[in-house]
């Protein structure tokens, strides 16, 4: 069965619609919804930039999103076979469609309502559309494949046909067993996808979804650092056609199971983006296999925990920046492993990773893993000459972000002055070492990390030009995007007995810089 929008409804039911509207009084309400919708759907198609996300914003919010009754099969435990399900793509354009799999531990009826996050007005997500009721049934656990791939073959719940009016973004679908005995809860959880858009855009937001799936662990144990052998080798593949299971790092959290770690490390710098009115759009890691989204837009963000890339997400970047796309890594850890997609069983493209080898070229860090935990079948490029700073080894720690050129444009209007700290915005994990020989690099801040709280580190952010009058900043830290906002659904990480402090207005200053600059024509 196809499911689409309410917004997508047939003329015939638009029309009885709006003669029960009004019978009943509220024609006036739904007019302008629909004039809201209208708007949108052809600021869209026509690529008026500047008006999509505000336009997206201004219609109203859900007041309730979050996942509310959550629970794992055991105490501290990751997954939740009460209702769990993932999807059949990790993003999907207006007018494609996309398989939604779902199992219950028993047979039940559930929902999935559909909300793409954003800004709107402070609730950070719009009800896009409820599918369901549906009869539910448990789906197997796969059996364990070669290096413990874990690879489910669910049969479809639904497939939903993305509206054309549907914006680019990243959306949840929340999964809710129904029951009428108040003895039992209706347990919760999501099912997380990119609607990707082709749309000339200022801004370019990648998502993470590749270092998503590398940390999951579900059905218990499952991660590329689980296998036996350790965990920083080649030996464990993970497949992207399974659930999402409770985030396992940062935080004790079980209303993230299901989300991956958008919620943790990236919602809160598109949050702040879209309050702020930003032409952005959205893909996935996957959609950068080739170059031709990104050179479509002003500038490229890499946001929080970006740590795997397929070689060709890596060579795709290079050239934009080449061709003077602007590069921004508010990232940490970030172009660390070469992790090469490849087909599912059933032959669907980009549903299979593994930890392949680490960039780094001949550069010290990747030697000395490859002595350590190889061999390896890949070795990608130093990452500090794309970057600006190098991932360094070990990275678990925290400390404060230090300013140490305030006289940089980025720092306009911060009213930093030398060796000012940003309290806990370095952590969980950094870029560092001493940058790469680049014509113009300038370090912006530097200072010290403490490993296990104890240890110190050095870390290094970065700003260098581009060949064409664009330019590349690091920022150095996975942490950057918690001092922009704090919105509903927020998990807020920590590392090593201290963590970021949340909204600051300096970092929100520089980032207002970094950007304006990007997109400036």
């Amino acid at each position: 069965m196809t499911y689409a929008s309410r917004n997508s409804l047939g003329r015939r039911d638009l029309l009885k619609r709006a003669v029960v509207a009004a019978f009943l009084g509220v024609v006036s309400c739904l007019a302008a919804g629909q004039a809201q919708a209208q708007q949108l759907r052809k600021a869209h198609q026509a690529g008026a930039k500047s008006q999509v996300i505000p336009r997206e914003n201004a219609l109203a919010g859900a007041l309730d999103w979050q996942l509310t009754r959550v629970r794992l099969d055991k105490q501290r435990g990751f997954r939740s076979p009460w209702i769990e399900g993932y999807c059949s793509k990790q993003s999907v354009a207006a007018g494609e469609s996309i398989d939604i799999m779902v199992s219950t531990k028993a047979p039940g009826r559930f929902l999935i309502e559909i909300f793409r996050t954003g800004y709107y007005g402070g609730r950070a997500a719009r009800l896009m559309t409820t599918l369901g009721p549906f009869d539910g049934k448990s789906q197997p656990t796969p059996t364990m494949g070669e290096k413990q791939l874990h690879e489910c073959r669910w049969r479809p719940t639904v497939t939903l046909t993305i509206p054309e009016d549907w914006v680019s973004g990243v959306y949840l679908g929340r999964l809710t067993l129904l029951t009428e005995d108040p003895a039992k809860a209706p347990w919760q959880s999501y099912v997380v996808f990119i609607v990707r858009d082709d749309r000339p855009a200022d801004i370019l937001f990648q998502c993470s979804d590749n270092t998503w799936q590398a940390y999951n662990r579900w059905p218990d144990k499952y991660s590329v650092y689980t296998h036996p052998k350790g965990n920083q080798g080649p030996w464990a593949d993970v497949s992207f056609d399974r659930p999402y299971a409770k985030y396992a790092q940062i935080y004790e959290n079980p209303q993230s199971v299901g989300s991956g770690e958008w919620l943790c490390f990236e919602f809160p710098f598109a949050y702040w983006l879209e309050q702020n009115g930003y032409d952005v759009t959205y893909c996935s890691n996957s959609d950068m296999i080739s170059p031709e989204r990104g050179l479509k837009c002003k500038a490229f963000l890499s946001v929080g925990h970006d740590e795997y890339w397929d070689i060709r997400q890596y060579n795709s970047v290079v050239r934009m920046r080449d061709a003077g796309v602007n590069l921004l890594f508010f990232s940490g850890n970030a172009v660390c492993w070469v992790s090469p997609f490849r087909a599912s069983s059933d032959g669907r493209p980009k549903r299979i990773i593994f930890r392949g080898g680490p960039y780094g070229g001949d550069y010290q860090y990747a030697v000395k893993r490859e002595k350590e935990h190889g061999p390896f079948p890949h070795r990608g490029p130093d990452e500090g000459y794309l970057m600006g700073a190098r991932n360094v080894s070990p990275v678990n720690g925290a400390g404060d972000w230090i300013a140490v050129k305030p006289g940089h444009w980025m720092f306009d209007g911060t009213g930093m002055k030398k060796n000012d700290r940003i309290p806990g915005l370095i952590g969980w994990e950094y870029h560092g070492d001493p940058p790469p020989d680049i014509e113009g690099l300038e370090v912006v801040a530097e200072g010290t990390a403490l490993q296990g709280g104890v240890r110190p580190q050095h870390w290094t952010a970065t700003i260098y030009p581009g060949p064409k009058n664009n330019f590349v900043f690091n920022a150095a830290t996975i942490f950057w995007s918690q001092d922009l906002s704090r919105p509903p659904g927020h998990m807020i990480p920590w590392s090593h007995w201290t963590r970021p402090h949340g909204p600051d207005e300096r970092v929100q200053r520089i980032t207002h810089n970094l950007l304006q600059r990007a997109i400036s024509e």
